[in-house]
């Protein structure tokens, strides 16, 4: 739908934004939809159909799928309230190869390539620069080689998927300036995942005493764990190789220890897990923990299940606890994490954390089945697993957000889905249309037959919010400063602008109206500290909100991490110039030239300096932009400070413009703080992309005493509700 609102600057006044009448045009679409609501005779009805169903579903908490998805973690550390089950995964099913007891952490990673950094029997050394590496960011483990005398410890990093890049991070370690004291003339090399192997041990004490006996000639020995015909069985693997090829160098040094001569190579396929000494969590030489690394030349899939009915914990991952089982595998030379539950209870977490667990159950059930939907519409999405626990499926964070109204409503609208000629649709939804939603074109520039803009009451989440007041302070800043924490003198200005008091001490005055650590402040004042009011506006919130003034160069760095081609040059203007069907931002043009991004919903990320605007539903008040009229009677626009510029006041004196901000009032009596430079204010409506179910409006629609199937329908348009 195109703006018919568009107002034209006067002269001496700033250029109104190119959507102006955005805002009045939405109040009327709101009492439009209220009227439809008033008086729809709309009936829904849930029927039986052959419908896809799920038994398990899969998570995936770590994966690197490059140009997808890339969540890594060097190590996972698990632990029960019952004890954990550990074993294989195979096509037949699942093995157990042995216990870990209740309340024990047991940490897991890939037997992978490392760089392997430094070596020595002295623990303190190790540590520093263990603690070195870790502070720089690196992925640093601290582990040790038994001996029969002294151990040796051991600094690693990274989870690398090859040699060469292995040795390019030693390389790069080596001459890092920190580090070149610490490391002194150890030169750096590359552990890899091949080694030797000795035949089955007796029992772990005995493969524990034959490790050490390697160990305690120079080589990387280990003890490793697997399952022979349903027995737990122990061997020992020798040296920690790169490739095959330097395997020999190992067989000959190990020639000497008893058995030695008798080592044969892993095969690539084997089932195995290695247990090394690992350090990195107590941090103290006498303390160590088993570190169980499964290897990345074949294809196992460690799998850990809880021993009975609790709850995994995963550190790694918030220290969230979680259902169900979990697998280990490599993908690209990562190690992934996936956790597979039943369906059913996946949503049970998914619901809490996407909806207010305290809104009305009709709107809980409209996401559960809309979340239903959306994971059978995705299948196999992430190559081994259905979805993965971000945004860029659904939000998992586990069991611990459960709550009892959003699982009640999973419950009560178990197995029903949204179909569309057929099929289950994509049940894409977000906080808040602003008003009305979007058509998938605007959002990933593909049409979908359901995905319709529609009215959508999304002013709900203003409700109880107070209204903030833009200032300008005695220094020359502009900010935001809440209602209540000023008072009105009584006295206004001689242009007739309202005159403030603060009211309290040490009182932020922010960028955005809103309190949160990530909007910067502005200034801090103190009580009695007077302010001139030039605007007041509801709290930022998700059905209308504010942002900037960002400079000009504050954008060039956001624009530029997104766009292609590159801005060259200062910016001096961002024009909206095209818009979708429910009035969003499809395009916009900087410097006169469109701005080149992967996708319309992209620009959310390409203007938002400090965080992603909260949707493409905005316009953009160029704040440095003003229409003079200068003496000639000729209306000149002005965009910089590159002429210099007289203004006169209220009380008739003119003066050299030199300020930050120049206050300009149109004849209606609106103030407004124009930049000296460049500057964009942006201000829109609803967070997110916009497009299908509208989580505000879905908790209006519930208020109003309409059920989920109406809510669905109302939003997803042609849709039918199935159960299996």
């Amino acid at each position: 739908m195109k703006n018919t609102a568009i107002k034209v600057g006067q002269p001496q006044q700033a250029e109104k934004p190119y959507r102006t009448g955005m805002r009045a045009w939405r109040r009327t679409l709101l009492l439009t939809l209220a009227m439809a609501l008033l008086f729809s005779t709309w009936t829904a009805s849930t029927s039986s159909a052959a419908v896809p169903s799920l038994d398990k579903i899969r998570v995936a908490l770590f994966l690197s799928l490059p140009g997808k998805y890339d969540s890594t973690t060097p190590a996972a550390t698990f632990s029960s309230a019952g004890g954990l089950n550990v074993g294989v995964r195979e096509p037949d099913g699942e093995q157990t190869w042995f216990g870990i007891p209740a309340g024990v952490s047991a940490r897991f990673g890939s037997d992978d390539y490392k760089a392997k950094l430094f070596e020595s029997a002295t623990f303190g050394q190790a540590l520093a620069i263990y603690q070195q590496v870790k502070a720089s960011g690196g992925a640093a483990f601290l582990t040790s080689v038994a001996t029969t005398g002294a151990a040796r410890y051991q600094v690693t990093e990274g989870v690398y998927r090859n040699e060469a890049e292995a040795a390019a991070a030693a390389a790069k370690w080596k001459a890092d300036a920190k580090l070149a004291g610490l490391l002194g003339a150890y030169k750096p090399g590359v552990q890899g995942p091949f080694h030797l192997e000795t035949g089955p041990l007796a029992s772990k004490k005995d493969a524990q005493d034959a490790a050490a006996a390697f160990g305690s000639k120079g080589l990387d020995a280990f003890v490793a764990v697997r399952s022979v015909a349903g027995k737990e069985t122990y061997s020992v693997m020798v040296g920690s190789e790169p490739s095959q090829d330097k395997l020999a160098a190992v067989q000959a040094a190990a020639a000497s220890v008893p058995n030695g001569s008798a080592l044969k190579a892993v095969a690539p396929q084997s089932r195995h897990l290695i247990i090394r000494r690992d350090h990195t969590v107590s941090a103290a030489a006498n303390v160590s923990h088993e570190l169980y690394q499964f290897p990345v030349t074949g294809d196992m899939k460690t799998w850990i299940a809880p021993a009975g009915e609790a709850f995994i914990t995963l550190t790694e991952r918030s220290n969230r606890t979680y259902r169900g089982s979990f697998e280990l595998s490599s993908v690209n030379g990562k190690m992934a994490v996936v956790n597979e539950l039943p369906f059913e209870q996946y949503l049970y977490s998914v619901v809490a954390v996407e909806m207010y667990t305290s809104w009305p159950l009709e709107a809980l059930k409209a996401q559960a089945v809309a979340a239903r939907s959306y994971a059978l519409n995705k299948g196999y999405g992430f190559q081994i697993a259905h979805v993965v626990d971000t945004t860029l499926s659904q939000v998992y964070n586990g069991a611990s957000v459960e709550a009892r109204s959003s699982t009640e409503a999973v419950e009560a609208t178990a197995g029903v889905v949204a179909l569309h000629n057929g099929k289950v649709i994509e049940a894409i939804y977000s906080s808040s249309a602003g008003g009305m939603t979007a058509d998938a074109t605007e959002a990933w520039s593909n049409s979908v037959p359901y995905l319709q803009p529609v009215e959508s009451p999304d002013s709900i989440s203003e409700t109880g919010l107070k209204s903030w007041y833009r200032v300008a302070l005695p220094s020359g800043a502009v900010g935001y400063i809440r209602e209540d924490l000023v008072r009105d003198t009584g006295r206004k200005t001689e242009a007739g602008s309202v005159i403030l008091e603060s009211t309290t001490d040490a009182t932020n005055i922010r960028r955005h109206p809103l309190i949160q650590e990530t909007v910067p402040v502005v200034a801090q004042i103190q009580s009695g500290t007077s302010l001139i009011a030039i605007d007041k506006v509801i709290e930022s919130n998700p059905m209308n909100w504010q942002r900037g003034p960002f400079t000009g160069d504050e954008l060039l760095t956001v624009m530029n991490t997104y766009a292609n081609p590159k801005i060259t040059g200062p910016i001096t203007s961002v024009e909206v110039t095209k818009l979708g069907p429910s009035g969003r931002a499809t395009e916009i043009s900087v410097n006169g030239t469109k701005l080149g991004v992967s996708s319309p919903t992209a620009l959310r990320t390409a203007l938002g300096y400090g965080g992603s605007l909260p949707s493409t539903s905005f316009e953009v008040e160029q704040t440095g932009k003003v229409v003079v009229l200068g003496g000639s009677g000729a209306s000149v626009t002005r965009s910089d400070d590159s002429k210099k510029l007289y203004v006169m006041g209220a009380e008739g004196k003119s003066a050299a413009y030199a300020g930050d901000y120049m206050y300009v009032m149109d004849g209606e009596g609106d103030l407004r703080a124009a930049t000296r430079n460049p500057g964009f204010a942006i201000s829109g409506t609803g967070y997110g992309h916009g497009v299908g179910l509208s989580q505000y409006g879905a908790y209006s629609l519930a208020t109003q005493g309409y059920d989920y199937e109406y809510i669905l329908q109302y939003y997803y348009k042609g849709i039918t509700l199935a159960k299996e």
